[in-house]
């Protein structure tokens, strides 16, 4: 292990909810939900929208108390640890970094040394390796003095990615982290995730993605875990019917050996009944010896040969 890079954590969240307000009898979010993240994982969190990924994710980073339960790092309730250490410990890379207005790309991945500096301390020339070194990995080196402002979406969460690698987190929590990216940048920046030695935490709609890049998914549905375990045991055809309301066939990707899901559009089923349909009526036609009249062809009185439309 490398001086820059601290031993990864041990996540767990425990019968944690969260309700609106954070009342008991308020409207629930999350609902008496346990998820494991363990050394060196990466874990991922899939679910329709609305089902509490995000949510989750807030109280593992401590923006939301949970309302009942805990989260543990390493053993250790996350609401005891001052926000100085909890960022310490635990990098972000949020959906939506919000308005961010005359900063360079460099000077904010360089935002993310804070936790580690007194607040009076300038940056050092390792703070400056280390900045220059996460743009490098995560492909954005040439947007160093480019302002944030000018960014694309892609790009600017290339840039938040950068920011939390600098952070040397135990724990990395990414809430769609390839949302805005195109798909070499989707499968560099998870690469470099699962790469870099920590517990990874990650929300994903892309089920395909989190087949590949997780060692363990959790399905959420309404607020509580419906499904968790190896990605080739969770993402079952039977899964994606209950809980995301489609049709879908699963396979094994014959080059990755992950899970593939293809999707199967609602009109499919019309097609396929009417495809079995007309198998069954060539079938009966083979049977009969017989060949279905032609549309627009009639037969002759006389000897049932098929003719034209005239007589």
């Amino acid at each position: 292990m490398s001086a820059r890079t601290p031993a990864p954590a041990e996540l767990r969240a425990e019968a944690v909810s969260f309700r609106v307000g954070g009342a008991p009898d308020g409207r629930p979010i999350l609902d008496d939900v346990d998820i494991e993240a363990r050394p060196g994982e990466t874990v991922g969190l899939v679910g329709p929208n609305g089902s509490g990924k995000t949510t989750l994710l807030r109280c593992v980073y401590g923006t939301l108390r949970p309302t009942a339960g805990r989260i543990l790092l390493d053993g250790r309730d996350v609401t005891e640890l001052g926000t100085k250490r909890r960022a310490q410990r635990i990098a972000t890379v949020p959906q939506d970094a919000g308005a961010v207005f005359g900063l360079t790309v460099r000077d904010l991945v360089a935002m993310g040394r804070s936790p580690h500096k007194r607040f009076w301390e300038t940056d050092t020339a390792d703070d400056t390796a280390r900045v220059r070194d996460a743009l490098v990995r995560v492909g954005a080196d040439g947007l160093a003095d480019r302002h944030v402002e000018e960014l694309s979406g892609g790009e600017r969460q290339r840039a938040l990615v950068a920011r939390a690698l600098v952070q040397d987190p135990a724990l990395l929590v990414l809430d769609e982290p390839t949302n805005h990216l195109d798909i070499r940048h989707q499968l560099e920046v998870l690469s470099l995730v699962r790469a870099l030695g920590t517990t990874n935490l990650l929300a994903l709609h892309d089920l395909n993605l989190a087949a590949y890049y997780c060692d363990r998914i959790h399905v959420l549905a309404e607020g509580r875990v419906v499904a968790c375990g190896p990605p080739a045991a969770v993402l079952t055809e039977d899964m994606l019917a209950e809980v995301y309301g489609v049709r879908a066939e699963v396979g094994v990707h014959p080059v990755t050996g992950a899970p593939t899901v293809l999707y199967l559009p609602p009109e499919t089923e019309h097609r396929a009944e009417a495809r079995a349909e007309h198998r069954a009526g060539d079938r009966e036609t083979a049977r009969g010896g017989k060949a279905a009249p032609v549309a627009g062809m009639r037969r002759t009185p006389a000897s049932g040969a098929a003719t034209g439309g005239q007589a």
